[in-house]
């Protein structure tokens, strides 16, 4: 009995370490990725000074009320994301009239896939629609993305039309 929950315990864990590890974009629909939540761009990410994985961050700084999504190892990508706006307490925001407005009418996802020679590849998605104004930038996408082969630690950023990562999952 006790080498069977043993086996089973092992079997266990073998799974889930197995599960941790590169995303193969083999042609299966299994989840290889999921996330519950994301980060706004802070201020020291804003613009070209510290780009994350070669993707610089917004113009100001932005915070999310919510996200959620997952990938596949066929490249399905399922993104939902709420209440992404630009920082309500940035002093630059609340001069400019941005504070806690979406002031964009669609975003793009961008999956980051590290590469074994330290690289990164980022595979971008079409626009997407979202909300605007005052407690706007909410929306979803589903669609498709060639990431490569080996997709290890991957990262999903949420970003401008043009490039610039408004949030992203921590990794």
């Amino acid at each position: 009995m006790r080498r069977q929950i043993l086996a089973t315990g092992m079997a266990l864990v073998a799974l889930v370490v197995v599960a941790g590890g590169p995303v193969a974009a083999s042609g299966s629909h299994r989840k290889t990725f999921e996330f519950e939540s994301m980060i706004g761009v802070q201020r020291p990410f804003t613009g070209s000074a510290n780009p994350v994985r070669g993707i610089n961050g917004g113009g100001l700084p932005w915070v999310i009320g919510s996200a959620e999504g997952e990938l596949s190892r066929s490249g399905r990508l399922e993104l939902e994301v709420k209440h992404l706006v630009i920082d309500p307490n940035d002093a630059t925001a609340i001069t400019a009239g941005l504070a806690g407005k979406n002031p964009i009418a669609s975003f793009r996802a961008v999956v980051s896939c590290a590469n074994s020679d330290g690289t990164f590849t980022n595979v971008s998605s079409d626009p997407f629609p979202v909300t605007t104004g005052l407690n706007g930038g909410s929306g979803e996408l589903e669609t498709w993305l060639a990431v490569p082969s080996m997709c290890m630690d991957p990262m999903v950023f949420v970003t401008s039309p043009g490039g610039a990562w408004f949030a992203r999952t921590s990794g």
